[in-house]
């Protein structure tokens, strides 16, 4: 039936911040940036990974009505509501430190997992971020 997901979707309050975030700190690329007149569709993706796109989505039309767009805006900026990313990297210190370098915020420090060593973090929006290095 299905062969892959290749979308998955954020919401962000500022798309332009969203980029700045995205790509300029965490190095993602920008897949699609485009004004269909009734949104941007603006898509990132881990580089050199094209299969899987995220959808940065300003809440809005036409997915959501103004009433029920500024609702979640407002959860957003209380850091109420948000989706949950999961990269993966191969070394998990030495990325910590970079992002943090960058002034990325972080929500949890490197820590051993049975699976891995994994940390977390949060965009500029409430959206949170997990990355991890995997044992074999």
């Amino acid at each position: 039936m299905f062969n892959a997901i290749t979308h998955s979707q954020i919401y962000v309050a500022d798309q332009d911040q969203a980029l700045e975030f995205y790509v300029g700190k965490l190095e993602f690329e920008v897949h699609t940036d485009q004004d269909l007149g009734f949104m941007r569709w603006l898509t990132v993706n881990v580089p050199g990974d094209k299969s899987r796109e995220i959808l940065l989505e300003r809440p809005g039309a036409p997915s959501l009505d103004e009433a029920t767009a500024e609702q979640v805006r407002e959860l957003l900026a209380k850091g109420a509501m948000g989706g949950t990313l999961f990269l993966s990297t191969d070394d998990c210190h030495k990325t910590y430190e970079t992002l943090l370098a960058r002034g990325v915020e972080f929500t949890d420090t490197p820590a051993e997992r049975p699976y891995g060593i994994d940390c977390g973090l949060r965009d500029p929006f409430g959206n949170k971020i997990r990355f991890a290095q995997l044992f074999s």
